[in-house]
Protein backbone atom coordinates (compact mmCIF):
# COMPACT_ATOMS: atom_id res chain seq x y z
CA UNK A 1 0.00 0.00 0.00
CA UNK A 2 1.10 3.71 -0.40
CA UNK A 3 3.04 5.38 2.42
CA UNK A 4 3.30 9.34 3.09
CA UNK A 5 6.95 8.98 2.10
CA UNK A 6 5.86 8.08 -1.07
CA UNK A 7 3.10 10.58 -1.90
CA UNK A 8 4.58 13.63 0.32
CA UNK A 9 6.12 16.85 -1.42
CA UNK A 10 9.46 16.62 0.35
CA UNK A 11 10.75 20.68 -0.56
CA UNK A 12 8.83 22.19 2.42
CA UNK A 13 10.25 25.07 4.11
CA UNK A 14 9.18 26.08 7.55
CA UNK A 15 8.58 29.86 9.29
CA UNK A 16 10.73 29.83 12.55
CA UNK A 17 8.03 29.91 15.75
CA UNK A 18 9.82 33.41 16.18
CA UNK A 19 9.53 35.27 12.84
CA UNK A 20 7.15 37.88 11.94
CA UNK A 21 3.60 36.78 10.12
CA UNK A 22 4.91 39.56 7.42
CA UNK A 23 7.67 37.40 6.90
CA UNK A 24 5.79 33.76 6.23
CA UNK A 25 3.13 35.73 4.07
CA UNK A 26 6.46 36.93 2.58
CA UNK A 27 7.75 33.34 2.41
CA UNK A 28 4.22 32.09 0.69
CA UNK A 29 4.15 34.44 -2.04
CA UNK A 30 7.92 33.81 -2.41
CA UNK A 31 6.96 29.85 -3.09
CA UNK A 32 3.23 30.19 -3.86
CA UNK A 33 2.15 28.24 -1.44
CA UNK A 34 -0.81 28.40 1.21
CA UNK A 35 0.57 27.19 4.28
CA UNK A 36 4.06 26.62 5.91
CA UNK A 37 5.10 24.17 9.19
CA UNK A 38 5.63 26.35 11.77
CA UNK A 39 9.57 25.01 13.31
CA UNK A 40 10.91 25.75 16.54
CA UNK A 41 13.94 26.44 17.42
CA UNK A 42 14.47 22.93 18.70
CA UNK A 43 13.35 22.16 14.95
CA UNK A 44 10.40 20.31 16.13
CA UNK A 45 7.28 21.07 14.56
CA UNK A 46 4.85 23.64 16.30
CA UNK A 47 2.22 24.04 14.12
CA UNK A 48 1.06 25.31 11.07
CA UNK A 49 0.51 28.56 9.38
CA UNK A 50 -1.91 29.62 6.73
CA UNK A 51 -2.76 32.40 4.53
CA UNK A 52 -6.27 31.96 5.65
CA UNK A 53 -4.91 32.36 9.76
CA UNK A 54 -2.65 35.78 8.72
CA UNK A 55 -5.79 37.04 6.93
CA UNK A 56 -8.49 36.21 9.22
CA UNK A 57 -6.84 36.47 12.74
CA UNK A 58 -4.45 39.36 12.25
CA UNK A 59 -5.65 41.81 8.86
CA UNK A 60 -8.83 40.92 10.23
CA UNK A 61 -8.72 41.78 13.20
CA UNK A 62 -6.76 45.22 12.45
CA UNK A 63 -3.58 43.57 14.40
CA UNK A 64 -0.13 44.03 12.49
CA UNK A 65 1.57 40.89 10.85
CA UNK A 66 5.18 42.84 11.26
CA UNK A 67 4.52 42.63 15.04
CA UNK A 68 2.82 38.79 15.75
CA UNK A 69 4.96 35.97 15.49
CA UNK A 70 4.31 32.30 13.69
CA UNK A 71 4.66 30.83 16.84
CA UNK A 72 1.87 33.29 18.42
CA UNK A 73 -0.66 31.28 15.57
CA UNK A 74 0.60 27.93 16.87
CA UNK A 75 -2.51 26.28 18.70
CA UNK A 76 -2.68 23.07 20.42
CA UNK A 77 -0.86 19.66 19.32
CA UNK A 78 0.27 19.58 15.59
CA UNK A 79 -1.47 16.68 13.82
CA UNK A 80 1.15 15.15 11.68
CA UNK A 81 1.66 11.33 9.98
CA UNK A 82 4.43 9.26 10.11
CA UNK A 83 6.82 8.86 7.10
CA UNK A 84 5.79 5.20 7.04
CA UNK A 85 2.52 4.82 7.57
CA UNK A 86 0.36 4.10 5.12
CA UNK A 87 -2.53 5.57 2.94
CA UNK A 88 -5.32 4.24 5.04
CA UNK A 89 -3.98 6.14 8.17
CA UNK A 90 -3.52 9.24 6.27
CA UNK A 91 -7.12 9.48 4.94
CA UNK A 92 -8.13 8.53 8.68
CA UNK A 93 -5.48 11.05 10.42
CA UNK A 94 -6.98 13.87 7.85
CA UNK A 95 -10.90 12.70 8.38
CA UNK A 96 -10.88 12.50 12.02
CA UNK A 97 -8.96 15.82 12.60
CA UNK A 98 -10.28 17.78 9.95
CA UNK A 99 -7.29 18.75 8.28
CA UNK A 100 -6.11 19.35 4.86
CA UNK A 101 -2.40 19.22 5.32
CA UNK A 102 -0.69 16.82 7.09
CA UNK A 103 3.35 17.41 8.32
CA UNK A 104 5.22 14.11 7.58
CA UNK A 105 7.55 13.33 10.58
CA UNK A 106 10.64 10.40 10.28
CA UNK A 107 12.40 10.09 13.33
CA UNK A 108 10.73 13.52 15.24
CA UNK A 109 11.79 15.37 11.85
CA UNK A 110 9.84 17.48 8.95
CA UNK A 111 10.62 15.71 5.84
CA UNK A 112 7.55 16.66 4.37
CA UNK A 113 4.15 17.66 3.42
CA UNK A 114 1.25 15.86 2.65
CA UNK A 115 -1.64 18.50 1.27
CA UNK A 116 -5.27 17.10 -0.22
CA UNK A 117 -4.23 17.76 -3.64
CA UNK A 118 -1.54 15.07 -3.23
CA UNK A 119 -3.93 12.73 -1.99
CA UNK A 120 -6.00 13.06 -4.85
CA UNK A 121 -3.43 12.44 -7.68
CA UNK A 122 -2.03 9.45 -5.33
CA UNK A 123 -5.34 7.22 -4.49
CA UNK A 124 -8.51 6.03 -6.11
CA UNK A 125 -11.34 8.10 -6.26
CA UNK A 126 -13.87 7.08 -3.63
CA UNK A 127 -11.59 7.19 -0.65
CA UNK A 128 -10.76 10.42 -2.04
CA UNK A 129 -14.24 11.28 -2.34
CA UNK A 130 -14.71 10.08 1.81
CA UNK A 131 -12.47 12.66 2.93
CA UNK A 132 -13.23 15.74 0.62
CA UNK A 133 -17.15 15.06 1.68
CA UNK A 134 -15.90 14.59 5.55
CA UNK A 135 -13.64 17.49 5.31
CA UNK A 136 -16.27 19.78 3.34
CA UNK A 137 -19.28 18.89 5.42
CA UNK A 138 -17.36 20.10 8.77
CA UNK A 139 -17.13 23.71 7.86
CA UNK A 140 -13.63 23.81 7.82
Amino acid sequence: MTTAREIMTTDVTCVGENEYLSAAAKKMADLDVGSLPICGVDNKIKGIITDHDIVLKVLGKGKDPATITAGALAQGETVTIDANDDARAILATMSQHQVRRLPVIDDNHLVGMIALADVARSMSDRPVGELIQALTTSGR
